[in-house]
């Protein structure tokens, strides 16, 4: 245990059963000091201002000035035993003397239970308890077995009670000991969980937003380098494009980052910004794939339609983004993978959710083969016996429950893929 985890009264030293009691100090003093007082009030009255009587009157100055420089004194580990012992031998002494002052060892019992551990403060107890009944036998008349008794139980009740006492703290404190550490635990854990959700969401924008965009970019250099002789007019036409769409991505890169929207999602009160959105995309997929996806020229990629089934409606920007995300990623994997002819894009507005599908007529795959179902297959799965290199599909699951929506997929080899996104529709 370090020390700034140590509570203070084990800083200084003090280890007693009563430690935690803070506010027992004052009350313990001025019953002491009472007790003191009277005590030796009563021998004045009865043996006079002797000699004995200084000696008395200069031993209980001695003995509350001891008692009252506990607070006081310097916080060292061995301060408690050389206090409990100078308390301890004065109040004796002045107990032989005057058996008046017998009474002080209630509070000043309780100051050795607060100052010293148990074992210690027992023997101390005990110790005194021996006393105070050889006191009381000295001015007693023949042999009163109640001041055997009375001393020797109530020392021993309060002993047991507070060993009673000190365990049920002791067992609060391991209990509060536990919560602290489980708490400590979930905090860390909260912390773990949610840097991989951050990493996981940072992976599946870029995967489908920069990643797509440094494809297009690679298959648009790819045309450029095959048409720089033969077509330098179409050559620039394509180096005009990869330089859009890095500008493109390059903004793109810092709004995933900042976990913000696409920028064409920003402001929609209309509700068109995400049917806009995904025309564009259609058309810049169109487009770069028209280039050749193997560079050869155009018209090698697949025909690509965008489809709105009704009322168009705003929708929240993190609804917008991923559906504009899904649909980014699930056409890359299409137009690369699937050898279609056709890819259809459709989005339908519900009366409690929005959909997404994106479905092509390529080569399909067997999806108990690489995966679920529900979207949780890897990216590259339109090809048969691929268990996929990137993160395309799962990435569109994850984003689809991140906001209580759901992706599935649908395929049979032959029978071309469908992906499929539904949200619910949540407008701003």
């Amino acid at each position: 245990m370090s020390v700034s985890e140590r509570t203070a009264p084990e800083i200084s030293g003090v280890r007693g059963i009563l430690a935690p009691v803070a506010r027992l100090d004052r009350w313990l003093a001025l019953v002491f000091i009472v007790l003191v007082v009277t005590s030796a009030v009563r021998y004045l009255e009865r043996h006079g201002l002797g000699a004995d009587g200084v000696l008395v009157l200069i031993g209980a100055a001695l003995l509350t000035a001891a008692y009252s420089l506990r607070p006081l004194l310097p916080t060292r580990s061995w301060w408690p035993t050389a206090w409990v012992v100078t308390v301890t031998v004065l109040w004796a002494l002045l107990t032989l003397a005057a058996p008046s002052f017998a009474w002080c060892a209630v509070p000043l019992g309780f100051a050795v239970l607060q100052v010293l551990p148990f074992r210690g403060a027992v023997t101390v107890v005990v110790l005194m308890t021996a006393l105070v009944t050889a006191a009381e036998l000295r001015i007693a008349d023949g042999v009163d077995p109640t001041v055997i008794a009375g001393p020797i139980g109530i020392a021993l009740v309060t002993v047991l009670v507070y060993r009673a006492l000190q365990r049920e703290s002791a067992a609060r404190q391991a209990l509060l000991d536990e919560l602290t550490d489980a708490q400590h635990e979930l905090l860390q854990a909260q912390h773990r969980a949610g840097a991989l959700a951050e990493r996981q969401r940072l992976s599946r924008e870029i995967h489908d937003s920069v990643g797509q965009r440094l494809a297009s970019i690679t298959l648009l250099l790819a045309a450029t380098e095959q048409d720089w002789d033969r077509r330098p007019d179409l050559a620039r036409d394509h180096v005009g494009v990869a330089a859009a769409t890095a500008r493109d991505g390059l903004a793109e890169v810092r709004r995933v980052v900042h976990g913000l929207p696409p920028v064409e999602l920003a402001d929609d009160p209309s509700g068109e910004a995400l049917p806009s959105a995904l025309q564009r995309l259609v058309d810049e997929t169109a487009g770069a794939d028209g280039a050749g996806v193997d560079g050869t020229g155009p018209g090698s990629g697949p025909e690509v339609s965008l489809y709105v089934h009704g009322e168009p409606v705003p929708l929240a920007a993190d609804v917008a983004g991923a559906l504009l995300r899904s649909a980014r990623g699930a056409l890359a994997n299409a137009v690369e993978h699937s050898g279609a002819g056709r890819v259809a894009v459709t989005l339908t507005f519900l009366s409690d959710e929005v959909r997404l599908d994106v479905r092509d007529d390529g080569r399909g795959f067997d999806v108990t083969t690489v995966g679920d179902t529900t979207g949780t297959a890897a990216s590259d799965t339109s090809r048969p016996g691929r268990t996929g290199r990137g993160r395309g599909l799962q990435g569109i699951a994850d984003r689809a429950a991140g906001l209580g929506g759901r992706a599935s997929v649908e395929s049979a080899p032959g029978d071309g893929t469908t992906v499929s996104v539904e949200l619910p529709l949540e407008t701003e």
